[in-house]
């Protein structure tokens, strides 16, 4: 699945305003897509690159042998999902996606994102 399939399928998710790929070691994105101009994915996706390696370090300290499924970011209108990806070619990247709270629906938003994020073949 391409850079821009993934793209498109996320947005096609009922309440998504943005989506991004991103690459957690430099933070920047491999390739973005929004629908508003309220949002600046580019800010979006260095920020968040800093939530994952945060966590991934807390992790570490903790000697915690597990992984990231998801982050969940809540705040008053928006849902932020942080979805790291599980293929051997995806490794070191994360979608991060933008939900407009009032019209998407949370749990279906985070099954078709893992489900997205374990197809993705780059």
């Amino acid at each position: 699945m391409s850079v821009d399939a993934v793209l498109k399928e996320a947005m096609s998710m009922e309440g998504a305003i943005g989506v991004a790929l991103v690459d957690y070691s430099s933070g920047m994105t491999l390739g973005e897509v929004s629908s508003t101009k309220e949002l600046d994915l580019t800010v979006a996706a260095a920020g968040n690159t800093e939530v994952m390696r945060a966590k991934m370090r807390t992790m570490d300290m903790l000697k915690m042998n597990d992984s990231i499924e998801d982050i969940l970011i809540s705040l008053g209108r928006q849902y932020h999902l942080i979805r790291p990806l599980t293929s051997r070619s995806g490794s070191g990247l994360f979608i991060y996606l933008a939900l407009d709270r009032s019209r998407a629906n949370l749990a279906l938003s985070r099954h078709q994102l893992r489900s997205l994020a374990d197809n993705v073949e780059l």
